[in-house]
């Protein structure tokens, strides 16, 4: 049809005619090419590229016309199919509706895939005692992506919410297209040369980029690409498209994220886990000390109900030396504690110290001090009482003590053996006894009267 040049279409009338003369002079025909791009939606529709060396086509196949099929379709294989050519309208883009398919065997890219996977295994690249162990708290953390992409503002969320104390490191590289491997190695020799730089060394690396098709994740399939993986002297995680996403580099590396977010989620602990931590093992150690303070009252008061023995003094020695025991203790878990604190302190501080916290550390100075000053007036103060009621409890046994009685002038007697003599039935004449005063004791015999 040939049209005036006063003729002027809308967007739908042009797309109408374009899709009339393409129906109309190609309709339904059987296309061969490789799958890329596959994708299963929930409604059961299935949405791929069909390609070649040259060029793509859109392809779409109805949950109806799939549910016929032998088939089953995948990225990377290559294909017969057959399908009416048409117009997606809101999009303006020509497409192939596919109602048949035959499978013809593996596409060139996923036997190129295949194959160095088989020889990279085989030569033991993926063994798993070659794998470094990732960090569970890593203090630095390199992020070799793209700095616009959604995965690293995906991945920034994430360690900014859950650890905050993390400094990251950015390493800007391309994600697809050419020289995605050799920017992506580079990275790699970099990071793992900090000494060299101003750049402080990382505890872990992540490569990462979004989902894509075969050919956009291919760079991440490159043997050059696996082997700087392998040679990293620092652990590298893998996050690297989609779940159902793998590259060479997910299998030669110390670990595979299914996700960028995965992988950044693996790295940074839940700070609200921890802080519940902290708090559980605060309650646990103030239930063992209330349990020690109870023990010892029960002490105090055994003590307490305990009878007069002989053997005095060496009780109050007893005494004595467990309260020395006790501070002895009590001041080695006072430096214990506080040079645990330090240590808690510095390590902060180290990670704090790229964050630039100088108020906050100063605070956290300020308050060690007068805990560690608290405390130390606490012991004291513990260890005074005990040592007044020691005292107190020594001079009630004095007072009550036969020695207090024997300096109001009464006496004591006893036989030969010490055993004391209480009542005068059964005493013979001749006997020996002892008759004891407060500054000595007398021998005497027993005589008739």
């Amino acid at each position: 049809m040939t049209r005036s040049a006063d003729d002027i279409l809308t967007v739908s009338e042009l797309t109408e005619e374009i899709q009339e003369v393409l129906e109309g002079r190609i309709g339904s025909v059987w296309v061969e090419g490789e799958i890329s791009n596959h994708r299963l939606q929930s409604s059961g529709h299935q949405y791929f590229t069909l390609k070649d060396s040259g060029a793509q086509i859109s392809c779409v196949l109805f949950r109806g016309a799939a549910s016929r099929l032998a088939a089953k379709l995948r990225d990377g294989v290559q294909v017969q199919v057959l399908g009416d050519l048409g117009v997606y309208a809101p999009r303006g883009q020509y497409q192939l509706v596919v109602r048949d398919a035959r499978l013809q065997g593996m596409g060139d890219l996923q036997a190129k895939f295949e194959a160095l996977k088989r020889r990279l295994y085989e030569e033991g690249l993926f063994d798993e005692s070659l794998k470094k162990p990732i960090p569970v708290m890593p203090s630095v953390v390199a992020l070799v992506t793209s700095p616009t992409g959604a995965a690293v503002q995906d991945m920034l969320n994430i360690l900014g919410r859950r650890a905050p104390w993390l400094h990251v490191i950015i390493y800007p590289v391309r994600v697809q297209g050419a020289g995605v491997e050799k920017e992506t190695i580079e990275a790699l020799r970099v990071l793992n040369q900090s000494a060299a730089t101003s750049l402080p060394r990382p505890d872990v690396i992540v490569i990462g980029r979004g989902g894509g098709s075969l050919e956009d994740l291919w760079a991440y399939n490159e043997e050059s690409l696996a082997r700087a993986v392998r040679a990293s002297a620092i652990p590298v995680i893998s996050a690297v498209g989609h779940e159902i996403d793998f590259t060479i580099a997910d299998f030669v590396a110390d670990l595979r994220a299914p996700t960028p977010s995965a992988a950044a989620e693996l790295l940074a602990p839940d700070a609200e886990e921890l802080r519940r931590m902290v708090t559980g093992t605060a309650q646990r150690m103030r239930r063992l000390v209330e349990a020690k303070l109870a023990h010892d009252r029960k002490v105090v008061e055994l003590l307490k109900a305990g009878g007069l023995r002989h053997a005095m003094v060496r009780r109050l020695e007893l005494e004595q030396q467990r309260v020395d025991e006790m501070d002895s203790r009590l001041q080695q878990a006072l430096a214990d504690q506080m040079d645990h604190t330090r240590l808690q302190l510095s390590q902060m501080e180290q990670r704090l110290r790229l964050r630039q916290p100088h108020h906050l550390i100063r605070e956290r100075q300020h308050e060690l001090a007068a805990l560690c000053q608290s405390l130390s007036q606490a012991m004291r103060h513990r260890v005074d009482a005990l040592q007044a009621k020691l005292e107190a409890k020594a001079a009630l046994l004095q007072r009550l003590g036969p020695h207090s009685v024997l300096s109001r002038g009464f006496t004591y007697v006893t036989d030969s053996s010490g055993q004391a003599i209480t009542r005068a039935a059964g005493l013979q004449e001749g006997h020996e006894l002892w008759i004891h005063f407060q500054d000595s004791a007398l021998k005497a015999e027993v005589k008739k009267s």
